[in-house]
């Protein structure tokens, strides 16, 4: 009876220890996804005041650059973030 006991407090130990660790990836799986569109958002917006300067001195082309390359980083690291949040998801 002794033996019977101890072998099921290590089984309920173990499932509550896999809950836990499932948990805890989904958790570090959103703070990947949300790591990336703070860092998109931080690109665009480097972008956006950069084309704003250039718009200053009068260089419409190169503002427009400079806003198409905002663009493009933070779409970038927002793909980062995706792709860090799905190795978080794949590891449990």
């Amino acid at each position: 009876m002794r033996t019977f006991m101890t072998v099921a407090m290590i089984g309920v130990c173990l499932s509550v220890g896999m809950m836990i660790s499932a948990e805890a990836g989904e958790t570090k799986a959103k703070m990947e996804k949300a790591k990336g569109a703070v860092k998109g958002e931080i690109e665009e917006m480097k972008g956006e005041t950069k084309a704003l300067h250039e718009e200053l001195k009068g260089n419409d082309t190169k503002a427009e650059l400079e806003r198409a390359k905002g663009k493009v980083k933070g779409a970038g690291e927002r793909a980062k973030g995706k792709m860090n949040e799905l190795k978080e998801k794949a590891k449990d």
